[in-house]
């Protein structure tokens, strides 16, 4: 049903005319006419909307009828067309038709007067509209103090939201303050409150005067913060408003001021100034047109524009960037020289390349016959190797060696592109990339850029940085850099990139392809003890507030932590302990104790503590079944153990260690050759049918994968059936195959250093990697004996203990050692000896 509120044109009256007296006596029986969307309450007039064909026809005979009462009860389901008893609620509103007019849309309007609150007892018919018998539903109405307190809060709320609610007049008010009977107060303001049919209908069915009183109060407490709320939001949006119109007038006004004044406005003023710096930043001849067409759109625009701020930043942008800003290259060879050297221990393969790019450059310049051919952009340097080695206090070496300045990028856990090629100024917050960004901030067009962890860049669904890098890092390509946020061209080919990794396979290949790898492998001990007496020491002397007199280190101490305390490739954790020293010599110092202070052998483990690592290579291999390895991993070459033990069982093979596919492979194809020598080897050849073997690599938490471990697992298998134990000073790495080839590896540097770190003496390698011994430092190649292995036969004979190939009883125990083992093809009538290579 509609609220009518007043008659329409072409309207008329129905006729009879019905009086104006109101009927006291209600029927037991009344036709009842569904409400959809309101509810009529007693003591109130309301003007209605009838539309369905049924209600015209019960409002036409209840209009003719002695009485003209009808029963108004609420629909529970706005969406039902034709309601049924069970889709109407009860409890309801006996009201009289006063006034009843027809309008052109076949509708039917009238005015009704609610008289009573009533309640259906039982539906009498539902054709053709519905009837039920109905009762007077008594209302507690008694005027206790509880309910006059009730009725004064009322009208407080009343009053409060009457100046609120523009859609309520002040008559109303009048009206409501003028009654006395609380249930009117009540059933006259529900009326005109807005509230959900639910809360209407419960007003209605609440016995007591008082509840209804709590209720109204509630509902109207309730539309109060509603309206009181959206007072505030549009006084402030008002005051905002207010406020950049005030602006606006004093800025108008402001300039007509200065006009009469012969002064320039302030606009006027900052476009003049943005003229300057363009012509003053001598861009290139694209940047210099799209910055002074941004600057033609600014001008045209009132400040307080929100594009206005957006070209004034990304003028900003354009005008900071060095686009003709540079240092000069000191080209000076022998002072170069010097600052690497004073910089950084050894590393005379990364020195020398410097050096060549100094000297290539240098020739350039000097017979150069235009500016082509004296520019040089020479190639991009990554630095890889474990970490504490050095690579990013080299770059800084690098720029102060040329002379350029230096600024270091971090790439490790980047994921968005546009953090290397910005974003575009489309977007909110938009900014230039990291690249564009870091050359602003170091002021110079041709500075030394290290980008650091190249190797951790990430990707997903904002894009692969890497990809990005292609175009930065290719010197063909990065002369045109273009940024999205600048979106004009910027040369990057004056900028030396230097980037650092712990490892290559991350890098993407096409990435990989555009640098030049320079590896940092890691220190030996005697250049650990070079680098803390030259680097370490004296900076952390100086970092402690110590002076040098005051403290010294004896080479066997230095020794002693790098051995015992540090187990690293680099010199970080070296340079931790000696810091750690230093700090307690300052305490000692700073107690009153007399100084200098020597620090000895004997006193590290006193500063330090116990020891962290121990030598215990010989301790583990002193039994059978027990091989040491060597591996490489991101941070440098490492020991690995490799251990077998044999039980009771049925052909039972078993590998822990958490190792990777390939591993496990090696592990199996180990176990296959051993099997078939298992008679050259003195064992018996069933041996396996019997016994189950497990194969373990420590440590258990740390994954590993790779081929290099065959030839040891083999060894570690061989040492338990034979029960020979391997050398105590011997490690191995190399690939096995199962007709018994040992194959090359990679990582012979990092592999050959770890073992060197451990005290290892004797290291077996493939026969084809003895050309990467020329990488080792000469006093490792001195120091150490290196074996080179064609077939695991050799390798048997170099790491077994006993001399030539045991012979067994069958039962697997040695029993005898053959003077001259023959594991070669039948068509070699004379062994294959291994060949060692000694410095």
């Amino acid at each position: 049903m509609h609220i009518f509120t007043g008659k329409k044109e072409n309207e008329r009256a129905e006729e009879p005319k019905l009086d104006q007296e109101t009927p006291t006596n209600i029927p037991a029986e009344l036709p009842i006419l569904p409400l959809r969307g309101t509810v009529v309450y007693p003591l109130t007039v309301i003007p209605l909307n009838v539309g369905q064909p049924r209600s015209i026809k019960l409002v036409d005979e209840a209009a003719t009828s002695a009485s003209r009462m009808i029963g108004l009860v609420t629909i529970k389901d706005e969406k039902i067309e034709e309601p049924g008893p069970n889709d109407v609620y009860w409890i309801g509103t006996v009201a009289v038709i006063h006034r009843l007019l027809r309008a052109p849309d076949n509708t039917v309007r009238l005015i009704v007067q609610g008289i009573d609150r009533i309640r259906i007892n039982e539906f009498t018919a539902v054709d053709p509209y519905l009837k039920a018998r109905v009762e007077v539903a008594p209302e507690e109405t008694e005027k206790t103090v509880e309910v006059e307190a009730l009725m004064r809060n009322t009208i407080d709320l009343f009053r409060r939201l009457v100046s609120l609610a523009p859609h309520l007049p002040e008559e109303l008010l009048m009206a409501a303050l003028n009654v006395d009977d609380p249930r009117q107060l009540v059933y006259m303001i529900a009326t005109s409150l807005r509230m959900d049919l639910k809360d209407a209908e419960e007003l209605l069915e609440y016995d007591s005067v008082a509840d209804k009183l709590k209720k109204l109060n509630a509902l109207i407490t309730k539309e109060l913060e509603v309206l009181e709320l959206g007072k505030k939001i549009q006084s402030q949006a008002q005051g905002e408003l207010e406020k950049t119109q005030r602006e606006y007038i004093l800025r108008e006004q402001l300039k007509q001021i200065k006009k009469e004044l012969g002064e320039e406005d302030e606009q006027a003023v900052e476009a003049k100034d943005y003229e300057k710096k363009i012509a003053d930043a001598h861009m290139s001849e694209e940047a210099e047109k799209e910055a002074r067409r941004e600057l033609d759109r600014m001008k045209t625009m009132p400040p307080a524009a929100a594009e206005y701020s957006v070209i004034k930043t990304y003028l900003d942008w354009l005008v900071d960037l060095p686009w003709s800003k540079s240092t000069e290259d000191n080209l000076d060879i022998a002072r170069a020289r010097q600052i690497l050297d004073e910089d950084h221990y050894d590393l005379k393969e990364i020195k020398e390349r410097l050096l060549e790019y100094l000297a290539v450059r240098k020739l350039r310049l000097e017979r150069g016959g235009n500016e082509e051919a004296k520019s040089y952009r020479g190639s991009i340097l990554c630095f890889v190797g474990p970490p504490g080695v050095g690579k990013t206090s080299l770059g800084q070496s690098i720029a102060r060696a040329l002379g350029r300045k230096f600024i270091r990028m971090s790439l490790g856990g980047m994921h968005d592109e546009a953090e290397i090629r910005g974003h575009r100024r489309t977007y909110i917050g938009a900014m230039p990339g990291r690249i564009v960004q870091s050359i602003k901030r170091v002021e110079s067009r041709n500075p030394v850029l290290m980008l650091d962890e190249v190797d951790k860049v990430g990707a997903d669904f904002r894009g692969d940085p890497s990809s990005a890098l292609l175009e930065v890092l290719d010197p063909a390509q990065n002369k045109t850099f273009r940024d999205h946020y600048l979106d004009v061209d910027f040369d990057l080919s004056k900028v030396i990139f230097i980037c650092t990794a712990n490892q290559l396979d991350t890098i993407q290949p096409a990435l990989r392809d555009r640098m030049e790898i320079l590896t940092l492998s890691g220190y030996t001990e005697d250049e650990k003890l070079h680098i803390a007496r030259g680097y370490l020491i004296p900076r952390q002397i100086e970092e402690s507030g110590l002076r040098p007199e005051e403290i010294g280190f004896e080479d066997d101490a230095v020794r002693t932590i790098a051995q015992d305390y540090t187990r690293e490739a680099g010199v970080r954790n070296l340079e931790r302990e000696i810091g750690s020293v230093c700090r307690k010599v300052a305490t000692f110092i700073a107690e009153g104790k007399p100084a200098p202070f020597v620090v000895t052998k004997d006193k590290v483990q006193e500063l330090l503590g116990k020891p962290r690592f121990y030598g215990e290579v010989a301790e583990r291999t002193s039994i059978p079944g027990v091989a040491t390895g060597l591996a490489w991993t991101p941070v440098g070459g490492d020991i690995l153990f490799i251990e077998a033990t044999r039980m009771p069982g049925s052909k039972g093979f078993i590998v822990t260690g958490q190792l990777g596919d390939v591993m496990k492979e090696s592990a199996q194809a180990a176990l296959s050759y051993v099997r078939s020598k298992a008679k050259d080897l003195g064992i018996n050849e069933n041996f396996f049918d019997k016994s189950d073997i497990h194969l373990h690599i420590p440590e258990g938490a740390t994954p590993k994968d790779g081929p290099s471990a065959g030839v040891t697992m083999a060894t570690a298998l061989a040492s338990l059936l034979t029960n020979r134990p391997v050398k105590s000073d011997t490690a191995m790495t190399g690939e096995i195959t199962l007709r018994g080839r040992v194959l090359p590896v990679g990582g012979i540097k990092e592999k050959v250093l770890a073992a060197h770190r451990a005290g290892l003496k004797t290291v077996i390698l493939p026969k084809r990697n003895e050309t990467d011994l020329d990488e080792l430092p000469e006093e490792v190649r001195k120091e150490m004996t290196f074996i080179f292995a064609e077939q695991v036969s050799d390798v048997w004979d170099a790491a077994l203990t006993g001399k030539g190939v045991p012979r067994g009883n069958g039962d697997g125990r040695l029993t005898e050692v053959a003077d001259e083992p023959s594991e070669e093809p039948p068509k070699e009538k004379t062994p294959r000896t291994a060949k060692k290579r000694s410095s």
